[in-house]
């Protein structure tokens, strides 16, 4: 799939039932979503997992999966992480963009001083994170994708400013 980016959307959490269902832990805004590209990939582009119907459940959703039809075969792909490829999303509206967007981006202060590049978007669960790559090189660090912390974003200028908290200064 000769460099074509891919985009986590979701990660196979384990077994639903007895009957071969998947619980899913989604990364979109729609949990549904997941279920209508179908096809959803491996990171590399390969097959991954083929959706065949899903539900909304607490925290995403059980689906049904083409080739898993056991308990036992749900259990194998726990932890499975679920792509689409970028091309294949719908473009964001004006004011929008998909977190993997800001990858790449520098990161400067209000008053301008270059902190460093988004080396990724993480969520350990309360929130979204932003690593950072310092400028300046020297460890990463991380600041909470909050208004507080950042306050604009802009894709276009390839920048987004960012309030860091004072023990990384």
């Amino acid at each position: 799939m000769g460099g074509e980016s891919m985009i986590l959307v979701a990660r196979v959490a384990g077994a639903f039932g007895v009957k071969g269902e998947v619980r899913i832990t989604t990364f979109t805004e729609d949990p549904l979503a997941v279920a209508g590209y179908r096809e959803l990939k491996s990171q590399d582009g390969g097959p991954a997992l083929t959706v065949l119907s899903a539900r909304v459940a607490k925290g995403g959703v059980v689906a049904r999966a083409k080739d898993v039809d056991t308990k036992e075969a749900a259990d194998a792909i726990r932890g499975l992480a679920l792509y689409v490829a970028r091309a294949d999303l719908p473009q964001p509206d004006e004011d929008e963009f998909y977190l993997t967007d800001l990858v790449g981006l520098t990161v400067v202060t209000p008053t301008g001083e270059t902190l460093g590049r988004v080396k990724t978007v993480q969520n350990f669960g309360a929130g979204d994170i932003i690593e950072v790559d310092p400028q300046a090189g020297g460890q990463t660090w991380y600041l909470p994708f909050t208004r507080d912390a950042v306050p604009s974003v802009d894709i276009a200028g390839g920048k987004i400013v960012a309030t860091p908290p004072q023990e990384v200064e």
